[in-house]
């Protein structure tokens, strides 16, 4: 269970001027949810990502995870918990260029316990589609494969929640599409998936949608098939 309470996230700017990136936010997102985050660009959407990924702390109110209040972790223990409870999927890829698919795969598990295991990162291939491009450098795959890399990248500690910043956004039709499947198969599989985007179609494969501006949370409504289920409606 992820639930934010009232968290504000400030951040400092010149002459001792601050910037009020989120205000007074609350909402909770069950196991296994695929919800997806929009807004404006300066909406609060890249701040409510770096928080929920443990890559940033809230100004005020309160982080929990799982019924811990992560809020006031420390450097080590956030690096803890990311490695072994979040995985990340950029638009950028985020790939190292001159090391191989199976190489990238591993790099979690570099920065974990150290141990690298080979095979467990080639079957992180296999699940994406990969398998026969384990020893092409990064720089050598399309769009496409680099984003499944990215997400083989993401699952090899076998993480529970899934955290996706525009994963579609440097992708043609038909890549995209096969990222979104992946996700989606992800999440019915149990992870929680939590996704930021401006495209409607990719809105389309979440359950959920919160909207932002300026900061604040201004809807939190059931979308794709959720929004034509039986008792769709949302609150806004």
């Amino acid at each position: 269970m992820i639930e934010f309470k009232n968290v504000s996230k400030k951040y400092a700017r010149g002459e001792g001027g601050t910037v009020k990136a989120l205000s007074h936010v609350s909402f909770q997102v069950a196991p296994g949810e695929f919800v997806v985050v929009r807004g404006a660009s300066g909406s609060g959407k890249s701040t409510l990502l770096n928080l929920l990924g443990c890559l940033d702390r809230p100004s005020s109110g309160s982080y929990w995870l799982n019924g811990e209040d992560v809020a006031g972790y420390s450097d080590r223990q956030l690096s803890r918990l990311r490695n072994a409870r979040i995985g990340f999927v950029f638009q950028s890829f985020n790939l190292l260029p001159r090391t191989t698919a199976l190489e990238n795969v591993e790099v979690p598990m570099v920065y974990g316990d150290g141990n690298v295991d080979s095979r467990r990162a080639a079957s992180a291939l296999e699940r994406v589609g990969l398998g026969g491009r384990a020893k092409h450098f990064a720089s050598e795959l399309s769009g496409g494969e680099q984003q499944r890399v990215a997400i083989a990248r993401a699952l090899i500690n076998d993480p529970a929640i899934i955290l996706a910043d525009e994963p579609t956004g440097n992708l043609d039709l038909n890549a995209g599409e096969q990222v979104m499947r992946l996700l989606q198969e992800l999440r019915q599989e149990g992870r929680t998936i939590l996704l930021v985007t401006h495209d409607d179609a990719v809105a389309q494969y979440a359950a959920r949608e919160l909207l932002l501006r300026d900061g604040e949370i201004i809807s939190d409504r059931p979308v794709g098939a959720a929004a034509s289920g039986p008792g769709a409606g949302g609150t806004a």
